[in-house]
């Protein structure tokens, strides 16, 4: 993969660069301040861009809302939101669009290299990966119904696991069920929170965003 890394600690930018030199990816640019993200995508159009939240000169939200500019330019661009922090007003305005491609991972929560390198090429390949302790706090921050009352207490589990970026494949592992069963879960979520099939919405995503929302 190609990937450009925003992150204004030296000494993990420089581990994030070895790290994934390392284990044969090109890191194509590297940038200090929330400024910097767009103009580094723009210029290397990578697979991935690595973004903390809390960049220069405030340290607050500047690599969030940078990463939301790269996704309004570059909607397709893959994201991965890293930080210690979850920022739930611009995490959920980054979600609202095309969520395809975009993670949120907490950097004290990812305990494991390979996972985090599983994490990155699953969003390069266009998927959702988002921490549970982000879909959490994203649900706690907007309270509200859409239809997610009519589910049962499975199929609440089920679109859990979809917010999670889980295939059916890997939900009916979790939950030691068969795929089919999934399959049948999945289609009444849809059902009850009306989101007929539509050749030009992502139906996977409006119920994962649905529930993120609720």
């Amino acid at each position: 993969m190609r990937i450009v890394i925003a992150e204004d600690s030296v000494v993990l930018r420089d581990g994030l660069v070895q790290l994934l030199t390392l284990r044969g990816h090109e890191v194509v640019a590297t940038v200090g301040t929330g400024d910097d993200v767009l103009p580094a995508v723009t210029e290397t159009r990578p697979d991935v861009a690595v973004v903390d939240i809390r960049m220069p000169p405030t340290h607050t939200d500047e690599g969030l809302r940078a990463a939301i500019a790269v996704r309004s330019a570059f909607p397709g661009q893959g994201i991965l939101v890293f930080s210690q922090y979850v920022e739930t007003r611009y995490a959920a305005q980054l979600l609202a669009g095309r969520a395809d491609g975009i993670g949120y991972l907490l950097k004290d929560r990812v305990a494991d290299v390979s996972d985090f390198i599983s994490a990155l090429q699953r969003i390069a390949a266009g998927e959702t990966v988002l921490d549970p302790e982000v879909v959490s706090q994203l649900m706690g921050a907007k309270r509200g119904d859409n239809g997610l009352s009519t589910l049962t207490p499975r199929e609440r589990e089920v679109l859990a696991l979809m917010a999670e970026g889980r295939s059916n494949t890997a939900i009916a592992k979790a939950l030691v069920v068969t795929q089919a069963s999934v399959e049948k879960h999945v289609t009444n979520i849809f059902t009850k929170l009306g989101l007929p099939p539509s050749t030009d919405d992502h139906r996977r995503v409006l119920a994962v965003l649905r529930h993120l929302g609720g």
